[in-house]
């Protein structure tokens, strides 16, 4: 896993095109009105997403660790880690990952989560919040598989969602 850096931008790209726009890109941290498709503005989101994670945010309580689950150059997918426990943590969880298409069924999101709950741990977290669709049931394995307990379903805007808590 590693930062996000401009160096990726095609490969970026690729996986992105690969999956198409979608509630995934949270592990992305790419939100609707980021502006990705030139290089200035990729450059431009790369940027926030390293002011988000560095000290000023984290002193704030609002900082995310953002990590791309990267081999060689091929994107594999992201994984953020939101620091804090405001409102949008606590809808859609401190975690939020996703792994394009051609990439899964090969235990790229577990080993991802094991990584980022090492980080989680760093930071003072004692248990984390994920949130997955209810019939999301490769990311119910993961989840379960690095020790999620399941603290109920709600319904979202987004549909049914299942909410875990995981102690680090």
């Amino acid at each position: 896993m590693i930062a996000p850096t401009t160096r990726l931008y095609a490969a970026w790209r690729e996986a992105r095109d690969e999956w198409g726009p979608g509630f995934h890109e949270d592990g992305f941290g790419l939100g609707p009105s980021d502006e990705v498709d030139s290089p200035e503005g990729f450059a431009a989101w790369v940027a926030l997403l390293a002011d988000e994670s560095g000290p000023k945010a984290a002193e704030n309580g609002r900082g995310c660790t953002y990590r791309w689950i990267v081999e060689g150059d091929r994107v594999h997918g992201g994984i953020a880690l939101r620091h804090g426990l405001d409102d949008y943590v606590l809808q859609f969880g401190h975690i939020g990952y996703g792994i394009r298409p051609s990439s899964r069924r090969r235990g790229l999101a577990t080993w991802a989560l094991g990584r980022i709950l090492d980080e989680a741990r760093t930071l003072g977290l004692e248990q984390v919040l994920i949130v997955c669709s209810a019939d999301n049931l490769a990311s119910v394995k993961t989840i379960e598989h690095q020790g999620g307990v399941l603290e109920g379903t709600r319904d979202t805007e987004r549909g049914p969602v299942r909410r875990y808590r995981i102690k680090t």
